[in-house]
Parts: C-alpha cells; structure tokens; sequence
C-alpha cells in the first residue's frame, strides 16, 4: 500500500518537472500576448486637421508600443502640405503602417494616393479605387478644354496629355511625378503606374491595382486584412518588425475635441466668416468705446481666422481686396460718397474671397453662395448704418439754445415788484422769463430767445415785437 502510494507521487513529481522543463524550451515572446495595432480613421478631404490627427495618431503607437497602425483612408484628396506631411512622418515611424482603402465605395485619389504609396502595407477593400494624382492645383495636361483640339489631331493626342502648357505647369507635374516614382521605388510598388497617375490622371479599381503591383493586399475587412499581415515582417525605420496580427488587441483613435475644432476652424468658409465677425467687431467696440462684447469677440474671431489662414494656402491679394473691401464700405457710413465707397467695398470683397484660397483642392473651395450671402449682410448693414444717420441728421437739436426757443409753457409765478417778470417751468428745469407785457400765472406764453439763465418770452398768439 506504502510503495502504491510513494510511486503515484513520484510520477505526479516526473510530470510536474517535465511541465516546467516544457515551459522553460518555450521562447517567452510566444508567452507573452502581442503588441496592440491601432487604427486611425482618415475621411474627407486631407488638410491641417487630417495632418495633425495622424502624426499625433503615429506618435500615440509609438507610446503604446503598437506593433503595427492601420490608416483607414476615404478620401478625395487634399493640400500638398498636409499630404507631404504625413508622408514624411510615415517614412520616419519606427511603428509600421498600413493604408488601407475602406469601406466598398471608398477612394483614395490624389493625394491618398501618395500616402497609399509611402505606406509600409498598401491594401484596399473590393469596390474601392484610387489615383487621379494629378496637383489639382494646376489642372490636368490634356484637360477636357483641349479635346476639340485632340479630335483635330489624333496623332498628337498622347504628347498632348504629356507635355505641359507652359513651364509653371511642367515643373509642378514633374516634381510630383518625381515624388511619387521616389516613394514607389521605396516600397518596390508599381513605378510606371504611379507616373500614369501623375501626367495622366489615371485611376484603378482594387482589383486592378493588386493584378499591376499597386496595392499589396485585397481584403474584405480589417480583420482579413490583420489575417493577411499575422507573420508578414515590415522594415520600419532601418529595423524589422515582425507582426503578430492575431489575436492582437485593436485601438482605435478617434478625432479628439483639438481636432475637431481644428477641422472646423480650418474651413475656408469659416475662417472667412471669422474674419469677416472679427473685423466687423473691432469696428463696433472703436465705434462705442466702452462696450467691451465687439472687442472680445471681434479679437478672438479675428486671432481665429489669421490662425486659420496661415495654415491654409492663402493668395496674399485676396486677403488684401478683402480687408480693403470691408475698409471701404466702413467708410461709406461715415463719408458722404452717396454709394460709391459701398459698392467698392463690394465689389473688393467678392474678387478677394473668390481668389482667397490659392488652390483647387476638393473640400477647400469657398462656396459662390457663401460669398454672395456675406457680401449682400455686409450691403445691409451699410444701409441700415446709413438709414440710422440720415435720421438722426433729420431730428431737431437737442443741444443749446434750439430745443428752447418756439416752446409752449405755461407762467407758474409771477413777480410781485415787476408784472412782466415771472417763472416757467421747461424741460424739467425752472427758468426764470421776462416779457415785454404783464404775465399772469396759468397764462401761457412761447420762448423767442435766452439771455443767459433768463428766457425772453411773449403772449402765444400774439406776433413778436
């Protein structure tokens, strides 16, 4: 019974040593759970909100120790400022990440497309597309304009799209061509493609893209493609990253309160109302010193709108033609120019906003509506200003003599030593009167001068002397 018992303990204490033998052989990275990928979400157009949501996006990875970012991208494209600024910060992140075009029904053009390129992993979801990377700030060679022309001239029609009007256009083409063939070469995509995108505007589907070497992956969600990555190694900056995808926890970043303000502010449309809500302001406060709400507001819309507009591709002389517009039709209610300074300032105004934003980029245009709108409250508010002087030019003085004389009042008292002497009251104050004839109290009598505190004063009715 003894030796029964002592060798069930001895095989309980041989499987617990292989236990722990086994445990010990097993590489402790396989024991420890995965690094978490996070998910940014990139929709719209790409400006300076987009730009500073996904370097501080790329900067949390880093902090959280995420092993790879996935960048889910739906957009038109954007700014070349904001679009080079993600790029570089992708080309500098030692936390992979992966563009990936998504849902069905999204698109990653023009500048999108850059960033799918400079991305570690370039993917898309079926029924996406992307290209169209043309600088839309310059237009397209070959546009619909010159299609007449093309029709005329067949054989020319491929050196036409091309070659570049004029030599503005051609620097600009070829230096996004260059960066673009830069970032292909890079990540081994595509290089004859991604020029075609650039001079030709072409686009792909996502099917098409994976069959020319475009895109690296086709997947349905951002769970197949995480299945797809689970063993792949990335080189992200000058180190190799080993994905473990599966299993691995998912963050994702939402747009935080600075970002969100930061998108709205950066409106094009919005900054110009700022603009306009900040000077119209300033004018307010100078013109009733004292009030303090125009200051206060008319500052922080206008810091607001210079902030903005500093982030964003200004034409310098469509800011200038505003400011004077607005000068001008400030000026119209206090010079009498009958009109003239009013429908300059207008006119100013509507040519500085239509060429406030130097660039062609979709969701960064100020809508023709917006500036009519603005441009007819800003003639309203000349004419109810004007309006309210020629009022207050048409209403009688009330300063001085002007307001006394031709009064109606009636005698109070009477002095007992002198009959023409006596007192009235008038305009909430007592003033002693004199006449050429004796007053009796209750009488009533008109004032037709002043001599100092004393009012000179005649019979109603009755015809000066």
């Amino acid at each position: 019974m003894a030796a029964a018992w002592e060798g069930q303990l001895i095989f309980a204490l041989l499987r617990l040593g292989l236990c722990w033998l086994a445990l010990a052989l097993v590489p402790s990275g396989l024991l420890a759970a995965p690094a978490p990928v996070v998910e940014l979400r990139l929709d719209g157009p790409i400006g300076p909100a987009g730009a500073d949501y996904v370097l501080r996006g790329l900067a949390r990875a880093q902090e959280q120790g995420a092993q790879l970012l996935v960048l889910n991208m739906d957009t038109p494209g954007g700014l070349d400022t904001s679009m080079r600024s993600i790029i570089k910060a992708i080309l500098a992140s030692p936390v992979p990440v992966a563009s990936y075009v998504a849902p069905s029904g999204a698109r990653a053009a023009s500048a999108g497309t850059y960033i799918l390129y400079a991305s570690h992993v370039a993917a898309m979801a079926p029924g996406t597309n992307l290209g169209a990377a043309t600088p839309v700030a310059i237009g397209m060679p070959g546009a619909p304009g010159d299609k007449s022309r093309d029709e005329e001239k067949p054989d020319k029609a491929a050196k036409q799209q091309e070659a570049p009007n004029d030599a503005m256009t051609a620097k600009q083409v070829n230096d996004a061509s260059a960066y673009i063939r830069g970032l292909a070469q890079l990540r081994g995509r595509n290089v004859q493609w991604a020029e075609q995108a650039v001079r030709q505007a072409s686009s792909l589907s996502a099917k098409e893209a994976l069959q020319l070497r475009v895109v690296d992956y086709l997947a349905d969600d951002l769970a197949d493609l995480l299945r797809q990555l689970d063993g792949k190694t990335l080189k992200a900056a000058n180190h190799d990253v080993r994905l473990e995808t599966v299993g691995a926890a998912l963050i994702s970043l939402e747009p935080d309160w600075r970002t969100r303000l930061l998108a709205v502010i950066t409106n094009p449309s919005v900054a110009l109302i700022l603009m306009m809500v900040g000077i119209y302001g300033l004018i307010f406060e100078f013109s009733n010193p004292g009030s303090g709400v125009g200051g206060v507001l008319g500052a922080n819309c206008l810091l607001l709108a210079l902030y903005a507009l500093q982030l964003l591709p200004v034409n310098f002389a469509g800011v200038a033609l505003i400011l004077l517009g607005i000068a001008f039709m400030a000026a119209e209610a206090f010079l009498p120019s009958f009109g003239v300074l009013g429908i300059g300032g207008v006119a100013a105004f509507v040519f500085g906003a239509l060429i406030l934003i130097a660039t062609e980029a979709p969701g960064f245009g100020i809508p023709l509506g917006l500036i009519v709108a603005l441009a007819l409250s800003s003639a309203l508010l000349i004419l109810l200003v004007v309006g309210m002087a020629l009022r207050a030019r048409r209403r009688l003085q009330v300063s001085g003599d002007t307001p006394l004389l031709g009064s109606l009042v009636q005698v109070q008292a009477v002095q007992a030593d002198d009959p023409r002497a006596g007192w009235v009251a008038l305009q909430g104050e007592r003033w002693q009167v004199r006449s050429s004839e004796p007053l009796q109290p209750g009488q009533q009598v008109q004032v037709t001068g002043r001599q100092g505190v004393l009012l000179d004063v005649i019979v109603a009715n009755q015809p000066p002397s």
